[in-house]
């Protein structure tokens, strides 16, 4: 028993029965077990109890061993002097300080299946995939599970989208290019890409987005890729660059991507021209996206987007490749940008301006299918059934914030485990 789970055994009522009595006896109706604190204080507030035919309306404090009271130093907290109930697993001592004033103390140690503690328990100390999975099935999920993990996760998200819009003066489509960087960059470089992105004044990208071999002269430039041209369009890229820098003083920085454990059509050297391909082809990028009603309205943005000539037979620069083709986006990738950028772009763009935003943008995640990973690919071993990135993100979510952290206790399959004992 840890006072994490004794308050959440007490916020969800898990009880075998609620016959409840002091420790002298008296007994104790629970009339509303009070808000969950997660702050500094006592830990339920506005709880209210009827003892001795007396209502008291106040706060709980709750406690493994009433001793806790004494070793956590409440008596000199004035943020404590509204208790009604002093809630403890086991009654070690007597508080005389509680029984001066009044105050009951609950016992708690009879009202609790003890298999609660072994199951929980049992969830901390399994090492496997997620904590529950010997005894997970899926008629555990809890309804709506997925789409209330999503839009946490969007949430979180967009909380992040806003505090770069107010470092960028509200600037969405600014912040929409550092965001679509940083998905064209995958996991190796998507903070660097997201970083050079950030380096560059949109203003700039605006004047010379209709200019292709600009736009890569200088997300290549940026790179460091530029110092010493070893053909002709490595030159012309170049001269480019050195022009740009002059006639907008861009400073001297180099940030450059790696190469390290990427397949050569994930280089960044073919990433980046792709970038600048879409913000070539699309002048107005950002209202396409921001109105855009549906996944297939948002593929036809990407579907004809692919690297310039050059790296038709190049991965690499300088180094003419035997595999000759066009570099262009594939489905799956497509997805990922639509699901790691667009949407939570998307969603903190309208979540102001329109109330059925929530259940707009999830349809958008419906018509996208699942992604392919090891997560996902545990979750179906288990028996769950991922169709689409609704789904998918959802189980993402979830694992990274509660199964890894084995926070089961903020977990709506854990409370329907412990609630079963």
């Amino acid at each position: 028993m840890n006072e994490k789970l004794l308050q959440y055994l007490w916020n969800f009522k898990i009880f075998t029965h609620f016959n409840f009595r002091d420790t002298d006896g008296n007994a104790i109706e629970i009339l509303d077990f009070g808000k969950w604190n997660t702050d500094s204080g006592p830990d339920f507030l506005m709880a209210k109890i009827k003892i001795k035919n007396i209502i008291l309306a106040g706060n709980i404090e709750l406690h493994v061993k009433s001793s806790d009271w004494i070793f956590h130093q409440h008596s000199k907290d004035p943020g404590y002097q509204n208790i009604i109930l002093h809630v403890v697993f086991q009654n070690d001592i007597d508080i005389r300080e509680l029984k001066d004033q009044n105050i009951p103390t609950l016992e708690l140690n009879d009202h609790i299946d003890k298999n609660v503690f072994q199951k929980y328990e049992d969830l901390l100390k399994e090492n496997q995939f997620i904590p529950c999975e010997k005894i997970f099935s899926i008629n555990k999920i809890p309804v709506n599970f997925h789409e209330e993990n999503l839009l946490k996760k969007l949430e979180e998200k967009s909380l992040e989208i806003e505090k770069d819009l107010e470092h960028h003066k509200n600037n969405y489509e600014a912040v929409m290019f550092h965001y679509l960087a940083y998905s064209f960059g995958l996991k190796v470089n998507a903070s660097i890409f997201k970083q050079i992105a950030e380096t560059l004044d949109f203003n700039i990208i605006n004047k010379i987005r209709q200019n292709k071999t600009q736009l890569e002269a200088l997300l290549f430039g940026i790179s460091g890729w530029l110092e010493n041209p070893s053909d002709s369009q490595m030159q012309i890229w170049k001269r480019e660059f050195d022009f740009l820098k002059a006639k907008y003083n861009i400073p001297e920085i180099i940030i450059r991507p790696k190469f390290l454990r990427l397949r050569p059509p994930n280089f960044p050297t073919i990433r980046l021209s792709q970038f600048a391909d879409l913000y070539f082809q699309h002048q107005n990028l950002f209202s396409k996206i921001i109105s855009a009603q549906n996944t297939n309205s948002l593929f036809e943005i990407f579907k004809e987007i692919q690297a310039s000539d050059y790296w038709t037979d190049h991965f690499n620069f300088g180094k003419i490749s035997s595999i000759h083709h066009p570099k262009v986006l594939t489905k799956d990738f497509i997805e990922l940008i639509i699901l790691n950028a667009i949407l939570p772009i998307k969603y903190t763009y309208h979540k102001y301006k329109n109330e059925n935003i929530n259940d707009e943008i999830l349809k958008f995640y419906i018509e996208i299918q699942s992604e392919k990973n090891s997560v996902i690919t545990e979750w179906k071993k288990l028996g769950t059934k991922i169709k689409t990135s609704l789904e998918s993100q959802s189980l993402i979510y979830h694992f990274k914030n509660n199964c890894e952290a084995k926070n089961c206790l903020n977990c709506g399959i854990g409370f329907k485990i412990l609630k079963e004992s």
